[in-house]
């Protein structure tokens, strides 16, 4: 009995140094996390190679086409792929940069290029690959896509599908990027008078994630641990019943 103990302190000990150093939790860090400061302008999305664009180009009825595609109609079914150094090729402009511009900075820059072989252009452009992408503890985690420039984490989180019963509510983690780099910011969902409404603001390729409650993170880490027992005890179980039987 004492042996069987002494086992069990060990084994306690062993799962308990597991956890602490457990790396289960994702975008951990050892710095203090600052809110980041979120405006309407900070909320514009701007075009990224590799993104897909809808592009629509409507001329003068009266004025003839000058060739390179049917112009008046979306010029892609598909979209048009930005290439890795930010540029779309169009008919009649050729190669036009747009990465780093707003979708309406880049329809007017597509506009004035337009002008100089059309009468009154006017192009309507949308980035039809914009997504926000809900990880952790939902109960539908994956991409969510979004049809406008920008999300609630509240309405994100609808789309997932709602918390899981293990979510940590009070410190949900949303990782951005811009030019400036990453950005980490955490929202607190659970008390109202502390929340800022700037701050529950979701932009395309936005990643939110919900940590596991440290319950969850124990019994993934204990069973982690004892995993390598069991398969050694279930290998181990013939030859027990066979000794018991020989004796």
């Amino acid at each position: 009995m004492k042996r069987v103990v002494w086992l069990l302190g060990v084994l306690s000990l062993f799962l308990l140094n597991g956890c602490g150093d457990s790396d289960y939790k994702l975008l951990q860090s050892n710095h203090v996390i600052n809110s980041q400061k979120i405006t309407d302008k900070s909320l514009e999305y701007r075009i990224l190679p590799q993104d897909r664009l809808q592009i629509v180009l409507y001329k003068d009825p009266n004025q003839e086409s000058l060739g390179g595609g049917e112009l008046g109609q979306s010029m892609s079914q598909n979209g048009i792929l930005v290439n890795a150094a930010g540029y779309v090729t169009l008919p009649l402009i050729g190669k036009v940069h747009v990465a780093g511009l707003t979708q309406t900075q880049a329809a007017d820059k597509i506009t004035r290029l337009y002008k100089r072989y059309l009468n009154t252009p006017s192009v309507y452009l949308e980035v039809l690959n914009k997504r926000i992408f809900v990880l952790g503890e939902v109960k539908k985690p994956g991409p969510v896509t979004l049809d406008k420039e920008k999300m609630t984490l509240f309405e994100a989180l609808a789309h997932a599908g709602d918390f899981t019963d293990s979510a940590v509510r009070n410190n949900i983690i949303i990782l951005s990027n811009d030019k400036q780099g990453m950005h980490l910011r955490k929202v607190n969902l659970t008390n109202f008078d502390r929340m800022n409404y700037a701050s529950l603001m979701l932009r395309p390729n936005d990643i939110v994630y919900v940590q596991p409650d440290d319950w969850k993170e124990f019994r993934v880490n204990a069973n982690n641990f004892t995993a390598p027992f069991e398969v050694i005890t279930k290998i181990a179980a013939p030859f027990v019943t066979l000794k018991y039987l020989n004796d």
